[in-house]
């Protein structure tokens, strides 16, 4: 069962607080998945400080030592039952105890961990658990979060069992007539009497039908553990895909004397991959290119809290913005975002590590990768390699020195024990600095990442013909010839730009870049995203949609008359370029009448031609050939810009952009009108301040105000990356004309009402809870 509610949590050192009869009288309550780093500060109204110990690469903002405890109750059964406690994440260095003893340590704040309960749980009693989450010092290039930021579960099963996390499931070979599926596990006996059983597999598709089972019996000796193996075979399977994620269940009952012991279900999907140096990749036999996106684990206003509504939200925008892969930078992602892969039909690159065993930072994983890794890539392997989402395993991202001989003999390692556990899935890594020295290290992998290396990608072939490549990171500056060069190259199987979503902490890589330094703050977000921390996409996202041939894409874009930020990094690198052309969607422009403004429009069209209150500008070509960019000299006046894209003499598409007048209405969106009241689900409500026409105005920064009824504000944001505002406090300034409301729905089924106020201005939306 779902363990996330009624723990109670203190920020700071509790010495014995591990002891049942600790007094916690005045500790916090909170639910999970629970992240204090994005919480206020302990006497302030907001989580970032410029004298924060994480300084620009956590986004400003303090980890330290915190508990949590939580107190429950376990009725006394008539049958003797194991009984596990998992933990999908908690950043980081976790401690955790039973009713007093002392269950173990788990360094890595990513991977998932558990625990065997079953004797110290004290049945028809209070019984208390607690964990002591030190995140400490400098131990991370980007915002981690702090405490337990994801689910945890409470497991009870028969003593004779389906053993956890060795179940996997894999496709043998498949077609549209018929596949063949294998299913392997082990059954272990907790009990000390040998036992016989009878397993029976059932295999049932995405309408719930059966469509395949297998039975035989098996005698598991005393305290001992037996491997199963069963092939199915399943006609006209239908193939998970992107276009078509559909999803299997397998499920494996284990029977004594007719007595159901034990059962376990586990999803998965029907379909084959393959990579090689002349098809590149290939889903179900059909080649395909990755369009893909970088991505680290933050949920923007909520920090790292996992909820698995706020995980599925963002493959579904991501989806919408035309990626069809992610790489989970630099560290096995939540279960919840993987099963939104699954369903939503995104293909997923899973990072095990940033570094081995040299570090980033004095305080990182460095310190534990030797003694642990063993442990964390098979909690990554085993958790998730039934996720059909799931095409390749990374085990790390710029090591340093990886021209080694020794740097390479740990991805040699690594490398190996992945094949031992999961040989259906080729294993890479992302790699900077790319050349002939490297080669030792790319020979340990079976697919090359290459990180900000376009200019490798054919002579590096003519030198290894073999070698599979793709970007596993990109400026987003360079897309189109970074995505050329994927439609160009066989061998090259797609490009992951950084970023896809943007993220707290690598302050203003997206503006002052490198070299990083303590006066950055108050910026707190990376700002390279191509969809900032609300969601809302930025422009380098709407040009991306011309190069990737999304939806109808055609955007107004304008360079401001004055930068939009008026800090600049004096000793910028020249290498640094994560930024986006300083441009905004914006007609607004109070002061430069008459002035000429730069107008940039992104296109898929073949020409373009532009409008300002009606009067032509005149065509221009956009398409390929021109960048997808056509741009104008425009003087500005107030009015209408207006875009209409040709293709030929067809009219395909248009797009405007008008000058808002004054602030005179709140207008609120909920992305989800009705949601599970069930203590966890979240509807996202976007503010914005418009005109009387219901234009909105791009230059208001009202303070809005909000109040609540029927659920829970878990979040307020507005994407600007230097503000320092309180994301938990039922207030937020708009910038550019709105403001993100992140709501959570009870355990009471009912009407959740959501007001906002800005001066004498009012609105509100209604959100069912059901």
């Amino acid at each position: 069962m779902l363990f996330d509610d009624d723990w109670l949590f203190w920020r700071g050192g509790a010495l014995g607080g591990e002891k049942p009869d600790y007094k916690d009288n005045d500790w916090r309550k909170v639910n999970l998945p629970h992240d204090w780093s994005i919480e206020d500060l302990p006497g302030t109204n907001s989580p970032f400080s410029p004298y924060a110990i994480s300084q620009v690469s956590g986004g400003f903002t303090t980890g330290g030592t915190a508990w949590y405890r939580k107190k429950f109750f376990v009725a006394k059964t008539k049958k003797e039952q194991q009984t596990i406690i998992q933990f999908d994440g908690v950043y980081m260095n976790a401690d955790v105890w039973l009713n007093g003893k002392r269950l173990g340590n788990h360094p890595y704040g990513y991977t998932s961990f558990w625990f065997d309960i079953t004797n110290l749980i004290k049945p028809d009693t209070i019984n208390v658990i607690a964990v002591r989450v030190k995140n400490e010092g400098e131990n991370s290039r980007w915002y981690s979060g702090s405490g337990i930021y994801r689910h945890v579960w409470l497991q009870a099963f028969d003593p004779v069992h389906v053993a956890h996390w060795e179940t996997f499931i894999r496709t043998l070979n498949a077609s549209n007539a018929k596949a063949s599926v294998q299913l392997n596990t082990v059954l272990k006996n907790e009990s000390k009497q040998n036992t016989d059983i009878r397993v029976v597999t059932k295999i049932y598709d995405n309408q719930n039908k059966e469509v395949a089972q297998q039975s035989s019996t098996q005698q598991i000796a005393g305290s001992g553990e037996a491997k199963l193996e069963q092939q199915f075979n399943v006609d006209q399977p239908k193939l998970w895909s992107v276009e078509s994620p559909v999803l299997y269940k397998a499920v494996v009952s284990l029977y004594h004397n007719d007595e159901l012991l034990n059962e376990e279900t586990t999803g998965f999907g029907i379909r084959t991959i393959s990579f090689d140096a002349t098809n590149g990749f290939q889903l179900n036999g059909k080649a395909m290119k990755l369009k893909g996106g970088c991505m680290h684990h933050d949920n923007g206003p909520l920090g790292a809290a996992a909820y698995d509504r706020a995980e599925e939200r963002k493959i579904e925008l991501l989806r919408a913005a035309g990626y069809n892969a992610i790489r989970t930078s630099h560290n096995p992602p939540s279960p919840a975002l993987l099963s939104a892969c699954d369903r939503l039909g995104m293909l997923v690159l899973e990072e095990a590590f940033d570094m081995w065993r040299e570090k980033k930072n004095a305080e990182d994983y460095h310190r534990f990768f030797d003694k642990e890794w063993k442990n964390d890539i098979e909690s990554m392997v085993k958790r998730d390699r039934n996720h059909p989402s799931v095409i390749m395993w990374s085990t790390g991202n710029e090591i340093p020195n990886r021209d080694k001989p020794e740097v390479a003999a740990v991805s040699k390692m690594l490398t190996e024990h992945i094949h031992s556990l999961d040989a259906t899935r080729p294993v890479t890594c992302g790699v900077n600095g790319v050349g002939p020295d490297k080669d030792s290290l790319f020979a340990t992998m079976d697919v090359a990442g290459y990180n900000y290396a376009l200019d490798k990608y054919e002579t590096d072939h003519q030198r290894v013909p073999n070698r599979v490549m793709f970007a596993s990171e990109s400026f987003a500056i360079d897309a189109l010839n970074y995505w050329n060069a994927v439609e160009k190259y066989p061998w090259v199987i797609g490009d992951f730009v950084w970023t896809a979503y943007d993220y707290i902490g690598e302050a203003s890589i997206g503006w002052l870049g490198y070299p990083q330094r303590g006066w950055f703050y108050p910026w707190n977000l990376a700002y390279c995203g191509d969809i900032d921390v609300c969601g809302w996409k930025r422009p380098q996202s709407y040009y991306r949609d011309a190069i990737w041939k999304n939806g109808t894409p055609l955007s107004i874009f304008v360079t401001p008359p004055v930068p939009t930020f008026s800090d600049k990094n004096p000793a910028l690198e020249k290498w640094s370029t994560w930024n986006w052309h300083d441009v905004q969607s914006s007609w607004n422009w109070k002061g430069s009448e008459g002035k000429l403004l730069v107008v940039h429009v992104y296109s898929a069209a073949e020409q373009v031609e532009l409008f300002l209150n009606g009067k032509s500008l005149g065509r221009k070509y956009s398409g390929k050939d021109s960048a997808y960019t056509a741009t104008w000299d425009v003087p500005y006046t107030q009015g209408t810009l207006k875009a209409i894209g040709y293709n030929g003499s067809s009219k395909i598409a248009e797009t405007k952009l008008e000058t808002a007048g004054a602030v005179s209405q709140i207008k609120m969106q909920a992305d989800r009108k009705i949601i599970d009241a069930d203590g966890q689900d979240l509807s996202y409500v976007t503010v914005e301040l418009a005109d009387a026409k219901g234009v909105r105005n791009p230059t208001a920064e009202n303070l809005l105000k909000f109040s609540i009824k029927g659920g829970t504000i878990v979040g307020v944001g507005n994407a600007n990356p230097k503000s320092v505002e309180s994301c938990q406090q039922p207030q937020r300034k708009a910038w550019q004309g709105r403001c993100l409301v992140i709501v959570k729905a009870g355990k009471k089924k009912g009407d959740i009402v959501l007001k906002t106020t800005s001066g004498t201005l009012k609105s509100e939306v209604k959100i069912a809870a059901k």
